[in-house]
């Protein structure tokens, strides 16, 4: 494969790469490049973990890229997340390897790694002692939003330690492309500018688009606001959408979200169809009375866009296809779950789990 197509693989799924000259000299220069994407096991599996970044992963691995699943058990517990119970995390962790299987993910053909085994060593603390050396307080808390934390929080020590620590890992694992979602880019761009300062190899950022909440964004408010507020939709149950979700409660869900007639921005509905229907799917059916205009075909987002703007879908039609196409993505899941004793017996323990943030 050539570097413009492997470049469209990525370019395919990226809301920004830094930089694709980069990205262009290394797929020029390595021919199995490695990349990450890193995941606190903090409970049920959302939607966009399952299909968005399965059809990211599948991208990567098709432009030959060696990919690091990384599971980050500590970080979790930094976090706070699942009442801080380190055993449940790593529960949860083992949980999201069965949902990566359950989503069409060949685990035999990625590494999982789990930041508890890699913690182990002196050599990952000398990176982190390093690193935060040349990181000043005040751009620590800045960075604090890639765990779902406002700067404003009252925060423990531990959680200090989290940017220089995920950071560290970059280094650690000597990755060379980290594909994460835009609200980690403040500590991809904060190992850019140590890598410089310490003369260590620089990784290239490779950031997808973060999927709105069901609540959708908010007049006036800002992208960095809006990034948050989603990343925190995941312990937030009626804003999110489950790998698990019954086609009743999907319905209910999708039914009630915020989806403004001939409005694109801040439109959960219309980014569902966007970034997944429309990447998963060859085809986007919506189905109306003749009277509404009858049924339709949609094969990519820009036709549904342009129809949606000028008022020619009401948004009532639009959500009831998104509940059957969505149904249709995510049953395999559930049917997999049903099936497979282990992944069941994990599901049902985390089911069990406080979800804490």
């Amino acid at each position: 494969m050539d570097t413009l197509t492997k470049i469209d693989l990525i370019k395919d799924f990226a809301e920004e790469i830094v930089t694709e000259e980069e990205l262009k000299n290394l797929f020029e220069t390595k021919q199995h490049p490695t990349a990450y994407d890193g995941f606190e096991p903090s409970g049920l599996a959302p939607i966009h973990f399952g299909l968005l970044r399965a059809t990211n992963l599948k991208n990567m691995l098709k432009a030959g890229v060696k990919f690091k699943l990384y599971l980050a058990d500590y970080f979790a517990f930094i976090n706070n997340k699942v009442g801080g119970n380190l055993e449940n995390i790593r529960t949860v962790g083992k949980y999201f390897v069965e949902v990566w299987k359950a989503c069409g993910i060949d685990t035999s053909k990625v590494e999982i790694v789990w930041a508890k085994d890699i913690m182990d060593s002196i050599n990952y603390w000398d990176k982190v002692l390093r690193i935060a050396k040349e990181t000043t307080l005040n751009r620590t808390r800045k960075a604090l939003t890639i765990m779902g934390r406002k700067q404003s929080e009252t925060i423990h020590t531990a959680q200090l330690f989290y940017p220089s620590m995920q950071v560290a890992d970059i280094f650690y694992m000597d990755i060379d492309i980290c594909q994460l979602g835009m609200d980690q880019r403040r500590a991809n761009m904060l190992a850019r500018d140590v890598a410089e300062k310490l003369h260590w190899k620089k990784p290239i950022a490779v950031h997808h688009h973060i999927i709105l909440g069901l609540q959708g964004m908010k007049p006036g408010q800002n992208k960095e606001e809006m990034l948050l507020e989603s990343k925190m939709s995941k312990s937030k149950p009626k804003s999110c959408i489950y790998m698990h979700e019954s086609y009743e409660s999907l319905k209910k869900k999708i039914l009630s979200a915020y989806c403004p007639e001939k409005i694109e921005e801040g439109n959960p509905i219309l980014e569902y169809c966007k970034y997944i229907i429309l990447k998963e799917m060859k085809s986007f059916k919506i189905e109306r009375p003749k009277k509404y205009g009858g049924d339709l075909e949609l094969y990519d987002y820009e036709a549904l866009r342009e129809i949606y703007l000028k008022g020619e879908l009401h948004p009532l039609d639009l959500k009831n296809a998104v509940v059957e196409a969505l149904n249709k993505l995510i049953s395999p899941v559930r049917e997999y779950f049903e099936k497979n004793k282990k992944a069941k017996e994990l599901y049902e323990k985390v089911k069990s789990f406080q979800i804490t943030r």
